[in-house]
C-alpha cells in the first residue's frame, strides 16, 4: 500500500504540498503587495468616521454594485472593505472598495474571494491549491491528495518502526541514523522527516476531506447525524413589524439595482446598528451583511480567527433595530467548533503568522519526503542490463501470510473506507488492478519461458 501509493499518488501530493506552501505564503505576500489598499495612516488625535460615511463614500466610487457586505477597519491603521456583488464575477468573488476609515478616502477597488477576503494573487493561488483553475473537475485531484495522504503516512511509519525497532530510544526514531550511505542514507532521512510530519500530515488529511467533493458530503452527512452542523443566527424579519398599518414604508425602495441602502427608507442605518451590536458583545473584526430582501435582518458576525478566537453574531432588524437573534461561538456544538478550528488552522488563519509558517515547513517536509521517496526508488532499480531500468516493485502474495480474521477485517475496514472516502475506494481498486496485471504478465512470461 505504501508502495503503490508513493508512486502513483504522489504526484498528486506533490502538487498539493508545492501550493499548498504557496497559499501559506500568499498571506505575508498581500500584505506587501497590497498595502496601499489595505493599511492607511493614522492622524494623531483623530479618531474614525461615521461608518455609514464611510460606506457612502464607496457606493458614491462604485455606484453600479450591489451593497452586500461591509468590513469595518478592525484596528487603527487598517482600511474599512465596502463588498459589492456582480453576478458576473463568480461564485463567491465581489468587488472589494477600500476605504480610509479617518477621511473617508477610496483607496481602492480589488476582486475579493471567499468569505476570508482574499485579494486578487492570494485568490489566484487559492484557485490553483484548490481546482487547478479547472474548476470542479480539477478539485478531484487534491480530494485524492487528501484521500491518500492519511494512509501514506500512517503506512510509512508502521514501515519505519518496524525498520527501527532494534534502536532504542527516540533518537533511532527521531533523527537520521549517521554513517549511512545509498538508499540506507536516503531511507533514514526518509523516515526521520516522515516521523516529524506525522501529525501535521493527518490533519491536513483530515481536514482537507472535510470541504471535498464526495468525502466532503459524508462528513456533512455524519456531523448531522450527530448533531455537529455550524448554527446560525436566525436572520428572518417580519417587513411590517413596528411600521404600522403601512406596512414598511419606503423600505422596499431601497432594494433597487444598488441593493440594500443603509439609512434609507427608515433603515436604522449602520451607525446604530454597530451601537446595537457592541450592546450584544459583538464588536471584534466584524462583518455586516446587509439584508438581501424585506424579509431579512441585518447580520453582524465577528470573524476574528486568531488566538483567541471571536465568532459571536447577531442579527438585528432593519426597521426597528430589535435583536432578532444572537449566536455565541461557546453554544457551538463541541464538533462544530472543531470543524471551525480545524478549517481556519488548515488554511492558515488560525493562530495568524505561526500558522503559515508552520504550514510552509510542513509542506516543504512534504516536498522533500517525496523526493527522497523517488529516489529511494530509483536506488533500488536493477543492474544495467536488465529489462527495468527504474526501482523494482514490492513483492506480490505478501496477504497470504496474513491470519484469515485479520483479513476479512481488513477488507471490511477497506470497503467501508472505500465509501466514505470515495477516491481512496477507487485508488485501491486501481492498485489492486495494476498488481493483478503484474501478475498476470508475469505468470505469461512464466509459461513462455
Amino acid at each position: 500500500m505504501h508502495f503503490y501509493a508513493g508512486i502513483l499518488v504522489a504526484p498528486f501530493l506533490l502538487i498539493a504540498a508545492v501550493t499548498g506552501l504557496l497559499y501559506a505564503a500568499s498571506y505575508p505576500l498581500e500584505k506587501v503587495i497590497y498595502a496601499d489598499e489595505l493599511t492607511v495612516p493614522v492622524p494623531e488625535g483623530k479618531a474614525a468616521l461615521p461608518l455609514s460615511q464611510q460606506v457612502g463614500a464607496a457606493v458614491e466610487a462604485h455606484p453600479g454594485g450591489t451593497l452586500s457586505k461591509v468590513w469595518p477597519s478592525p484596528e487603527a491603521g487598517a482600511t474599512t472593505r465596502v463588498l459589492f456583488e456582480d453576478p458576473g464575477l463568480g461564485e463567491s468573488k465581489s468587488t472589494a472598495v477600500f476605504v480610509d476609515p479617518y477621511t473617508a478616502e477610496v483607496r481602492g477597488e480589488l476582486l475579493s474571494y471567499g468569505s476570508s477576503g482574499a485579494l486578487p494573487v492570494r485568490a489566484w493561488i487559492s484557485e490553483l491549491h484548490r481546482h487547478l483553475h479547472l474548476g470542479e473537475p480539477g478539485r478531484l485531484y487534491s480530494e485524492l491528495a487528501a484521500s491518500w495522504l492519511w494512509v501514506v503516512a500512517l503506512g510509512g511509519l508502521l514501515l519505519w518502526l518496524r525498520r527501527r525497532r532494534a534502536t532504542r530510544g527516540a533518537r533511532g526514531l527521531l533523527l537520521p541514523e549517521r554513517g549511512l550511505t545509498g538508499r540506507r542514507r536516503t531511507m533514514s532521512r526518509h523516515g526521520a522527516i516522515g516521523v516529524w510530519s506525522l501529525l501535521g500530515l493527518l490533519f491536513l488529511s483530515a481536514t482537507g476531506l472535510t470541504w471535498s467533493t464526495y468525502a466532503g458530503e459524508n462528513v456533512a452527512l455524519l456531523r448531522e447525524q450527530v448533531r455537529g452542523t455550524t448554527p446560525a443566527v436566525t436572520a428572518t424579519v417580519d417587513p411590517a413589524a413596528g411600521t404600522g398599518a403601512g406596512g414598511h414604508e419606503g423600505h422596499g425602495s431601497a432594494h433597487g439595482d444598488g441593493g440594500h441602502q443603509p439609512g434609507e427608507g427608515g433603515d436604522i442605518g449602520l451607525d446604530r446598528l454597530m451601537d446595537t451590536a457592541r450592546e450584544q458583545g459583538v464588536s471584534e473584526s466584524v462583518v455586516i451583511t446587509l439584508p438581501a430582501d424585506e424579509k431579512a435582518a441585518y447580520v453582524v458576525a465577528e470573524n476574528d480567527k486568531q488566538w483567541p478566537v471571536h465568532f459571536d453574531s447577531v442579527s438585528v432588524h432593519p426597521a426597528t433595530g430589535e435583536v432578532v437573534d444572537t449566536l455565541a461561538f461557546a453554544d457551538y456544538p463541541v464538533l462544530a467548533q472543531l470543524t471551525r478550528f480545524g478549517i481556519d488552522a488548515h488554511m492558515g488563519l488560525f493562530l495568524g503568522l505561526p500558522n503559515q509558517l508552520l504550514l510552509i515547513a510542513l509542506m516543504a517536509g512534504l516536498i522533500v519526503l517525496i523526493v527522497y521517496g523517488y529516489r529511494m526508488w530509483w536506488q533500488r532499480r536493477p543492474p544495467r542490463g536488465t529489462r527495468f531500468g527504474v526501482g523494482r516493485p514490492m513483492p506480490r502474495g505478501a496477504w497470504r501470510k496474513a491470519p484469515p480474521g485479520a483479513l476479512a477485517g481488513l477488507l471490511a475496514a477497506a470497503v467501508l473506507l472505500g465509501w466514505f472516502v470515495p477516491l481512496f475506494g477507487l485508488g485501491l481498486v486501481l492498485f489492486l488492478v495494476v498488481d493483478l496485471l503484474r501478475g498476470a504478465v508475469a505468470r505469461h512470461r512464466a509459461d513462455v519461458s
